[in-house]
């Protein structure tokens, strides 16, 4: 009779930690979406005079931690790309319409040229 309350309480526990588990890996799979897309963009900057994300966009950090990156704070989705006054040039990597949750994209003063991707008009918000 003593284990009768102990499969209640183990189904629970497994519950949980399934939900654990899927939420983690849903997780890991955003934040290595943004990732790419963000190296993305970083490999079709052709100058970085002042060396901002060469140094600082590595994997060796979380991308919520990169120069110009905001990230919400309940969800870690990259929310905001403020790449302003950067002297960055180059063309716009179309994998930046794989920001899903973009909400504020600024990259004045710098010297992007090229068309702007298709794909910006993936960016719902």
């Amino acid at each position: 009779m003593g284990n009768t309350r102990f499969i209640p309480a183990l189904i629970v526990a497994l519950l949980l930690l399934k939900f654990v588990v899927s939420f983690s890996i849903k997780t890991t799979t955003n934040i290595s979406t943004y990732q790419s897309a963000l190296l993305a963009l970083k490999a079709h900057i052709i100058n970085d005079s002042r060396n901002l994300l060469t140094t600082n966009w590595s994997i060796a950090f979380s991308v919520c931690k990169w120069i110009g990156v905001t990230c919400g704070s309940q969800h870690q989705r990259v929310i905001a790309l403020d790449l302003s006054n950067m002297n960055l040039s180059g063309t716009v990597s179309p994998h930046i319409g794989n920001l899903s949750f973009l909400t504020r994209l600024n990259m004045k003063n710098n010297n992007f040229h090229g068309p702007l991707p298709a794909q910006l008009a993936n960016l719902h918000r």
